[in-house]
This record gives C-alpha cells, sequence and structure tokens, in this order.
C-alpha cells in the first residue's frame, strides 16, 4: 500500500524541509489507525497542503475567495471540523504535525464532506514566516496548547510576547484571535501578554475578568466536557485586531 504520507497533490511530505528552530509544537510519538491510513490516501491529494516558503494564494488553494482562518496545533480535529461546519462561508488553514491527529481530520473531512478546510502538516511559526504575508488573516484559533505546567518550562509556552506581535501583524485590521486553555495560570499569561501587544484589543466586557464566554462557534471537547464535570474551568480570550 501507497505510505500515505507520500499522497500530496505536488512532492511527497519526506522532501519538505524541516528546519528545527522555535516550533509551535512538540512533536508527540503515535500510530495511525486503518481509518486514518485511508483518508490520507483517499482526501490527502486534495486537502493537503505542502509546505512551500513563499506567497500563499489562498484562492487557489480553496478555489474560492473567503475570510481566512488560521488554526494552529488542532490535535485530533473534531473542534475543527464541527467549527467548518457551522462556518461554511470561512476558509480554513489548519497546522498540525502530528500525523495521527491530521489523519482523524482528514476522515472527518470526508465523512462530514468538509470543503473549506485546507491542512499543512508543519511547524505554524514557520508558516507564518514564509508563506503568510502581514495583514492576511481574517482570524486565528489556538485552542488547548500545552500548558507546559513546570516553572521552569514556561519559556517554552507558545503565548510568548514575541508570537503574539508575530500574530498581531498577520491579522488584517479587524482580524480576531481566539485562545482557549483549561490552565488556569497559562490563562493569566495568556491575558497578560496579548494586553501588553498594541495591535490587539480585548473584546471582553470592560470592567470584566478579561475573558469572554465560550464562543457559540468552539464546541466542548470531550475532554474538556469532562473536566468541567470535575470542576475545572476554561477560559476563553477573544482580541481584535486594532
Amino acid at each position: 500500500m501507497t505510505d500515505p504520507r507520500h499522497a500530496q497533490p505536488r512532492a511527497p511530505l519526506s522532501e519538505v524541509p524541516y528546519v528545527r528552530q522555535v516550533k509551535s509544537y512538540v512533536l508527540r510519538a503515535g500510530r495511525m489507525g486503518p481509518g486514518q491510513a485511508r483518508a490520507y490516501e483517499e482526501h490527502g491529494p486534495r486537502f493537503l497542503l505542502n509546505y512551500v516558503p513563499g506567497p500563499f494564494d489562498a484562492t487557489a488553494a480553496f478555489g474560492r475567495s473567503a475570510p481566512l482562518i488560521m488554526e494552529i496545533g488542532f490535535g485530533m480535529g473534531g473542534a475543527t471540523a464541527h467549527i467548518a461546519g457551522v462556518r461554511p462561508g470561512d476558509n480554513f488553514l489548519c497546522c498540525e504535525v502530528h500525523e495521527p491527529g491530521v489523519g482523524a481530520l482528514l476522515k472527518l473531512v470526508g465523512e462530514q464532506g468538509l470543503e473549506n478546510i485546507r491542512i499543512l502538516r508543519h511547524d505554524a511559526v514557520e508558516v507564518l514566516d514564509h508563506m503568510l504575508g502581514e495583514n492576511s488573516l481574517d482570524g486565528v484559533h489556538i485552542f488547548f496548547p500545552d500548558p507546559w505546567h513546570k516553572s521552569r518550562h514556561h519559556k517554552r509556552r507558545l503565548i510568548q510576547p514575541a508570537f503574539a506581535s508575530q500574530l498581531a501583524r498577520h491579522l488584517k485590521p479587524g482580524g480576531y484571535l481566539h485562545l482557549a486553555t483549561d490552565w488556569e495560570p497559562y490563562a493569566h499569561q495568556m491575558l497578560e501578554v496579548l494586553s501588553a501587544e498594541p495591535l490587539l484589543q480585548n473584546t471582553a466586557e470592560p470592567g470584566g475578568n478579561g475573558f469572554v464566554p465560550q464562543p457559540a462557534y468552539r464546541p466542548l471537547t470531550k475532554f474538556e466536557n469532562r473536566g468541567l464535570k470535575l470542576g475545572h474551568g476554561v477560559w476563553d480570550l477573544v482580541f481584535r485586531r486594532a
């Protein structure tokens, strides 16, 4: 059987150059199930994009012109597929390096007949640096990034001032950044970092705690629902580009 990682419309993923610099992810081990492998073969040629440094033509990639939302780290893709389904008028450019997760989202894309998702199995930082221009995104989603619980690992957290500035510059004026976490200390760090970025404005109610109610388009994941039943909190932040 053809290696599903090579089911690409252009060059196989094995030929894509990976430069190990600052990353938006930690690569996890994992094996694809047969359904995910089939999804790679059946849907990869259409919905997987190659990382190619140079200007990204969203209209060509999606076959239409529509608001472009970038998702960074979609896990197993359940929330991504749901959001794409309830927002068919938007295009979703999704970055994830975890191969089983990519296979799982491709499987959902096929099962649900989604047309508005394209996937890059590459580091989102490099995609921002080398494919997407400033003022090019209508929105960015980052849901439940690794909180790096130990104090000595906090420097590895994705949401840092330099990255917040990078995201803000890539948003169009009026574009939004939506973050969610179930780790309260990280939620407050996110709030502090985003509040300090001059290009971003908090959409939370003035005088409140800085967080927003869960937007209707973001579904509860199984993990999140289990945590809520145990009394764990979830914090959503939505900032807009000034």
